[in-house]
C-alpha cells in the first residue's frame, strides 16, 4: 500500500504542478491582455483628447465668426435705423427695424390720425412733431458707438430715445 499511496502521491503532485503551471500561465495571460487593454485605453484617451482640442479650436473659430457676423449685422441695423429714422421717422420705420413693433404701431398710428387731421390743422402739427421724434432717434442712432448702441437698444431694450 505504500507504494500505491507513493505513486498517489506523486501524481496528486503532478497535478498539483500541472494546476499551478496552469494558473501561471493564465496569470501571464490575465497580465499581458491588461496590459494591453491598458495600452489600448491610453490611445483611446490621447485620441479623444486630440480630437476635443480640434473640437474646441473649431468652436472658438465659430464663435469668432458669429462675432464678427452679428457686429455686421449690428452695424447695418443701425445705420439703416439712423437713416429711417432722419428721413421717414415719423412713420415709425426705424422702430420696426430695431424688433419695437408695439412703439413702431404707436408711431405709425398717430401719423395715420395726424395725415386724417391734417385737414383740421391740428394734423401737420402732429405730423411735425411725429418727424422731429423720428430725426432725434435717428440722430442719437447715427452718433453712438456701435457697443453703445448694441447696449442700448438691442441688450437693454430702450424703446425710446
Amino acid at each position: 500500500m505504500s507504494d500505491d499511496n507513493k505513486d498517489l502521491g506523486d501524481e496528486l503532485n503532478d497535478m498539483i504542478g500541472d494546476a499551478k503551471d496552469s494558473v501561471k500561465k493564465a496569470g501571464e495571460k490575465i497580465s499581458q491582455k491588461t496590459s494591453e487593454f491598458a495600452d489600448d485605453a491610453k490611445e483611446f484617451a490621447e485620441d479623444a483628447k486630440e480630437k476635443a482640442s480640434e473640437f474646441a479650436d473649431d468652436a472658438k473659430e465659430a464663435a469668432g465668426d458669429f462675432a464678427t457676423g452679428a457686429k455686421e449685422v449690428m452695424n447695418n441695423k443701425k445705420l439703416l435705423a439712423g437713416i429711417l429714422g432722419i428721413l421717414l421717422g415719423g412713420l415709425g420705420i426705424h422702430k420696426f427695424i430695431l424688433g419695437y413693433n408695439k412703439e413702431g404701431g404707436i408711431l405709425l398710428g398717430l401719423w395715420i390720425i395726424g395725415a386724417i387731421l391734417t385737414c383740421v390743422g391740428i394734423g401737420v402739427f402732429l405730423i411735425w412733431i411725429l418727424g422731429l421724434i423720428g430725426l432725434i432717434e435717428g440722430i442719437i442712432y447715427l452718433t453712438k458707438s456701435d457697443e453703445e448702441f448694441y447696449n442700448t437698444y438691442q441688450v437693454g431694450k430702450k424703446p425710446w430715445f
